[in-house]
Parts: structure tokens; C-alpha cells; sequence
């Protein structure tokens, strides 16, 4: 995939290992969004340097960060035979209801696909979003919360 997508005006998506500068401003983003400690997003974007899975995407205005999501292994459940998993979908409130984030999946998808991998799954609590954009809920997994959570499969189709 091209490492500057554009998608809205100035909006374009870029992937991390194309935007190392990025790294320490992305980890301190994505530790805000989801409290999950700064070193292990800084951690993953290293190894994404090197490899497919982790991979890390910001959809970037200028640059600012106006949405982002990762691809890891696993998304902190008690599946690991589905793998890899979407995480850390963020976009900012100012930028919402915009498709921001159904680009920014297709992207990813895409992008994974050029890889050779085609499958991938998400753990979520929402209903109705993730479908909109070619997901399907797949099962039920049991991640950090108490409560079981979503858990939805993407096949990109071939062209």
C-alpha cells in the first residue's frame, strides 16, 4: 500500500514503519485514548519496524492524529487462535461521523491483505458499527472486562 494515503482533503492515512518520527507523538495519542502504558504502544511501533504483525496506522490532518488503529496478535483475549487482531480504534470526537474510520479499516484490511494476510479479527462491545464496514461477529471472547465481548472476522475478498 501507498505509505500516504489520501482519503479527504488533507486528511491521509500514513503506516508507522513509513512515519518512524512518529512514534513517540502516536504512543503518547494511543496511551491517552486507551490507558494502556505509553512503552507498550512505543514497543509494538519498534517491532512494527521489522515486521508485518505489529503494524500501527494514523489517518493524520496536517499532522495531527485525527483517528488511528494497530494490528497486533492479540487484542488482550482468551482467544489466541484468532489472530491478528484490530485494536485501539480511535478516532477524535471533531473528526467523527466523517467515514473516518470505515476508510481507515478498509485501509488496514487492504494493507494486510498485501501481506498475505487476509483474515483478521476485532474485539469490541459495539453493535451494528464494525458491520457497516464488511465485518461479521464471529463469537464471543473473553477480554479484560467482565462481560464477554464481541468478537468480529474480516476475509478481504479478492479483486
Amino acid at each position: 500500500m501507498n505509505e500516504n494515503t489520501a482519503i479527504q482533503g488533507c486528511l491521509r492515512i500514513v503506516t508507522l514503519a513509513d512515519r518512524r518520527d512518529l512514534a513517540e507523538t502516536a504512543a503518547d495519542w494511543f496511551s491517552s485514548k486507551w490507558g494502556v502504558p505509553r512503552q507498550a504502544y512505543l514497543d509494538s511501533m519498534e517491532a512494527s519496524f521489522t515486521a508485518i504483525v505489529p503494524r500501527w496506522y494514523l489517518c493524520l490532518d496536517g499532522e495531527r492524529i485525527a483517528a488511528g488503529m494497530g494490528v497486533i496478535e492479540n487484542d488482550f483475549h482468551d482467544r489466541p487462535d484468532l489472530t491478528p487482531n484490530v485494536c485501539a480504534v480511535f478516532t477524535e470526537p471533531d473528526y467523527r461521523n466523517r467515514g473516518l474510520a470505515g476508510r481507515l479499516l478498509d485501509h488496514v484490511c487492504k494493507d494486510m491483505a498485501a501481506h498475505g494476510i487476509d483474515t483478521l479479527y476485532l474485539l469490541t462491545d459495539h453493535k451494528g458499527f464494525y458491520e457497516r464496514y464488511g465485518w461479521e461477529f464471529y463469537c464471543m471472547a473473553q477480554g479484560d472486562d467482565p462481560q464477554p465481548s464481541r468478537m468480529y472476522i474480516h476475509r478481504q475478498k479478492e479483486a
